[in-house]
């Protein structure tokens, strides 16, 4: 597989080299997974993405370049010494460098003959299908979705120019993927959402989350549904809530920040029992922290977010494919057990695109409360029942009143201060976890069934665990393994329990400071970790990072 750079100031148009590069590369066949890293700020500062391709699945990033796109000095000086030996920098004669790995084109001149400077990206696009020897049969039919008509005739134009600069110098054969997807974490989360039947999602703009309410607000009249831009994140919570009373499949979504201002709502839904998936895409915090990194800082805020005790759960999307078939479970379950069910996501996952099998719908069935009429005797909203769940029925759908309170209350809805209706209703709620807990899917294992060392892992650290792994097995067989937890609260421990017996060593992985999975699993089970491989400088860990920290001994 091969990897490329594509670095420059914010404004030089990367995004739209880098869209335009993928898509024309998963056309030809080959997987691609890409990663942005970008600054807080509109224009200027050091921006560059990471395309790796080649023709198998591929589960992380890659820091060592087979080449990059530089547009600026800055993007040479900043990345050359991650270039192999053979690798190359293409760039404008403009730029000062004298590196002698620099193929160096008058892009920008090319472009003007041509009629447009901006062309210059699709220019450099037709450099790079040359240097690995990819054919442009496909480059005018792929276009035609990716440009505007006017500008097509132009831009094929350019690529093909680009590729008649240069000479081939690597050869890959290309996979089977040109009929998979390309997807954002964070598109790939709202389509999720479309398919469960979402019917109102409500939000305040906040990095990186924003791109999910862009995605559902661009798809919203073609399906039907609504998308609210709240004044703030209190009334976009409040709004979801309104909206799933009211019977309306609803979804919230924002950073950590936001999150903390959605606290006190995200109380409401657990006592008064309303439905609410809540979508937490992290970064670094505390306080602004890093708006436009990657962390996973937030666990243990999200499992005792809000004051007092209620039934949640906690999904934690680990892949592109996750993000669309959790959320669609999250949907289900938070309607099944009439709970809030949080979705973590975070920078890394949600703007990074990979190539993805299309997704399965099926099987899909979106199952709306029961309009029923009440038929045995007085309607109970918070009827005590063996498993804790109460009939739920909408209001103005019902002859029936429909009571809900953020007080304490009685099963009818009604206020109470009384001692034993508060232990009945607390243990009523508490009831849905046991059967929560026979729903919960098991970690996913991968390596080596009895394995001497056992990664664990949550989340987005699951890519990199999974290549780390097979680095690592390939060198030592039969000594590596790992667990990726998907479902985090309540904690699924039965593969866990089995695995970590055997291991000798049992190391965490994770993007934060402290060991969060760690110290929950060892409140959750008594089991204790004897190393962590800890990352929190706002870039994700890649899979030969970890390879690195375990060769030299560097977990802690």
């Amino acid at each position: 597989m091969y990897n490329i750079l594509v670095g420059g100031a914010a404004g030089q148009g990367i995004d739209t080299t880098v869209a335009n590069l993928e898509v024309l590369l998963k056309k030809a066949g080959y997987y691609v997974f890409t990663i942005k890293d970008f600054m807080s700020r509109v224009r200027g500062g050091h921006n560059f993405s990471l395309i790796r391709f080649g023709n198998e699945i591929i589960t992380s990033h890659s820091n060592e370049l087979d080449g990059m796109i530089a547009l600026d000095d800055d993007t040479v000086e900043l990345h050359k010494q991650n270039l192999k030996q053979d690798g190359f920098i293409l760039c404008d004669t403009k730029l000062t460098t004298t590196d002698p790995k620099a193929i160096k084109l008058n892009m920008g001149g090319m472009a003007k003959e041509l009629g447009n400077v901006r062309v210059s990206g699709s220019i450099a696009i037709g450099v790079i299908l040359k240097l690995f020897g990819i054919a442009t049969d496909h480059v005018e039919e792929t276009m035609k979705n990716l440009v505007k008509e006017a500008y097509l005739d132009m831009n094929v134009k350019a690529v093909r120019l680009g590729y008649e600069s240069v000479e081939t110098r690597f050869s890959i054969t290309p996979g089977n993927f040109s009929d998979w997807m390309i997807i954002s974490g964070s598109k790939s989360l709202a389509l999720g959402a479309i398919a469960a039947g979402i019917k109102f999602y409500s939000a305040y703009p906040m990095s990186p989350s924003t791109a999910i309410m862009e995605y559902l607000a661009s798809k919203s009249v073609e399906a039907d549904f609504v998308v609210e831009q709240a004044e703030d994140e209190i009334a976009a919570i409040n709004m979801a809530i309104g909206a799933s009373y009211a019977g309306a499949r609803a979804m919230t979504g924002t950073s950590g920040g936001g999150f903390c201002l959605k606290v006190e709502a995200l109380g409401l839904s657990g006592i008064a029992e309303i439905p609410l998936v809540a979508v937490n895409v992290q970064r670094p915090g505390p306080a602004t922290g890093l708006p436009t990194r990657t962390e996973q800082s937030d666990l243990k805020f999200v499992i005792s977010a809000a004051q007092g005790e209620f039934p949640r759960m906690v999904i934690a999307l680990r892949n592109h494919k996750d993000a669309f078939y959790q959320t669609i479970r999250a949907f289900d379950i938070t309607e099944k057990y009439q709970i809030p069910v949080i979705i973590l996501s975070d920078q890394y996952l949600g703007d990074s695109t990979a190539t993805v099998e299309p997704f399965d719908i099926s099987n899909i069935k979106i199952a709306n409360p029961s309009n029923d009429e009440y038929k045995e005797g007085e309607y109970l909203r918070y009827q005590l029942t063996e498993n804790g769940i109460s009939p739920r029925l909408i209001p103005g759908k019902s002859r029936n009143f429909v009571s809900v309170d953020s007080d304490e209350h009685d099963e009818r809805g009604f206020i109470t201060e009384s001692a034993d209706v508060r232990n009945q209703m607390m243990d009523k709620r508490m009831k849905k976890l046991e059967l929560l807990r026979e729903e919960l899917l098991e970690p996913e294992f991968f390596g080596e069934e009895n394995c001497e060392t056992l990664f664990l892992g949550w989340g987005s650290t699951y890519g990199p665990i999974a290549e780390a792994v097979s680095i690592l097995n390939e060198d030592e067989p039969g000594k590596y393994g790992a667990l990726s937890f998907g479902d985090v609260y309540p904690l699924p421990t039965k593969l866990l329990m089995e695995k970590a017996s055997k291991a000798k060593q049992i190391v965490n992985i994770e993007q934060n400071a402290t060991g969060q999975l760690k110290d929950l699993i060892r409140e959750q089970t008594g089991i204790l970790c004897t190393g962590s491989i800890l990352k929190y400088d706002g870039r994700q860990i890649s899979g030969e990072e970890i390879v690195e920290k375990i060769r030299k001994g560097g977990q802690k």
